[in-house]
C-alpha cells in the first residue's frame, strides 16, 4: 500500500495562540493528488479537519493555519495528513508533537534603559515573553545584544557589540560612555521548564546614549533648581513674617466689671415690690 507523498512536515505556534503547519509535496507525487490535514490534542478526542488551507501554484494543499491554539504542559498533539488520489487506498502521514516544543516565543516585553552618567553604567530591564502556559520568570533565559552605533558627526564608523546569555530580568551595562550612542535588543529561550528550546523573536531595538542622556540631565537639573529656589523663597518669607508680626496676647474679660449696676437696682426693686404685695394680702386675710 502506498504512503502519503509528503515530506518536511513542520508546525510552529506564534503570537501565543496561532499555529501554522506546512509540508512539501514529494516530487514523485501524482499530479492529481490532494492533501487533507487533521489534528487533535488528546487520544480520546476525534480528529478535527483543517478549515484554512495553504495552497501551492497547482492548487494542492501544502499547509494549514489554526487559531485559538492552547498549549497545555506536557500535552501531545496528534497530526494526520490524508492523500486523495483517484480513489486509491493510501496510508496517511502521522506525526506526534509536544506543542510547547514548537512555540516561537514572543519578544521580551517592556524593555527599558536607565543610565547614570556618574557611574558610567546603565540598568536594562524587561519582562518575560507572553505564553499561554508559563507564568514564571525563572523559566526563561535571555540573549542580550548591546551595539555601539556609528557616529557620522564624529566620523566614527566602527561599531562594537556586547553579547551576553543571562537569567533574570535585568542587566547592568557598565561600559557606558555618555558621549556614545547605543541600542539593545533581547530574545528568550527555555531555562529548565516546559518551554521551547528554540530562541524566540528579538525585541524591537531600544536606543540610548548621548541624546537621551543629555535631554534627561538638562530637564532634571532644571527641575531640581526650580524646586530648590522655591524652598529658599518659602523659608525666607516665613522668617521675615515671624520677625515683623508682634505677638498678640489675649486679655481675659472681667465678667463682673461688664455687668451694669442699673440692672442690679432694677432687679432689687422688682423683688421688693413683689414682697410687699404678698405681705399686704396676708394682712387682709387675717
Amino acid at each position: 500500500m502506498n504512503v502519503t507523498a509528503i515530506e518536511n512536515f513542520v508546525c510552529v505556534i506564534y503570537n501565543i495562540s496561532f499555529m501554522n503547519c506546512t509540508w512539501h509535496v514529494d516530487r514523485n507525487a501524482s499530479g492529481d493528488a490532494q492533501y487533507f490535514l487533521y489534528w487533535k490534542t488528546s487520544r480520546n478526542e476525534d480528529f478535527v479537519r483543517c478549515q484554512n488551507y495553504i495552497t501551492d501554484n497547482y492548487g494542492r494543499h501544502t499547509g494549514c493555519r489554526f487559531q485559538n491554539v492552547t498549549i497545555k504542559e506536557n500535552r501531545k498533539a496528534y497530526f494526520l495528513v490524508n492523500e486523495s488520489r483517484n480513489g486509491q487506498n493510501i496510508l496517511p502521514y502521522r506525526e506526534t508533537i509536544y506543542l510547547y516544543e514548537i512555540e516561537k516565543l514572543t519578544p521580551p516585553l517592556n524593555v527599558t534603559v536607565n543610565c547614570t552618567e556618574v557611574s558610567h553604567s546603565c540598568e536594562i530591564q524587561w519582562q518575560r515573553p507572553r505564553t499561554s502556559h508559563v507564568d514564571r520568570d525563572i523559566c526563561f533565559k535571555y540573549e542580550i545584544i548591546i551595539e555601539k552605533k556609528a557616529d557620522p558627526e564624529e566620523r566614527i564608523k566602527n561599531t562594537s557589540k556586547t553579547e551576553r546569555i543571562i537569567t533574570g530580568n535585568s542587566y547592568i551595562f557598565d561600559s557606558f560612555n555618555a558621549n556614545k550612542r547605543y541600542s539593545v535588543k533581547i530574545r528568550a529561550t527555555n531555562n529548565d521548564c516546559l518551554v521551547s528550546e528554540n530562541w524566540g523573536e528579538w525585541s524591537t531595538p531600544v536606543e540610548f546614549g548621548r541624546e537621551q542622556l543629555t535631554s534627561i540631565s538638562s530637564y532634571t537639573l532644571l527641575l531640581i533648581s526650580a524646586i530648590a529656589a522655591s524652598l529658599i523663597l518659602f523659608f525666607c518669607i516665613i522668617t521675615i513674617y515671624l520677625k515683623t508680626v508682634p505677638a498678640i496676647v489675649l486679655q481675659p474679660k472681667d465678667l463682673f466689671h461688664d455687668i451694669s449696676p442699673v440692672n442690679f437696682q432694677t432687679e432689687n426693686q422688682f423683688i421688693k415690690h413683689e414682697t410687699e404685695e404678698i405681705i399686704t394680702i396676708i394682712e387682709e386675710a387675717a
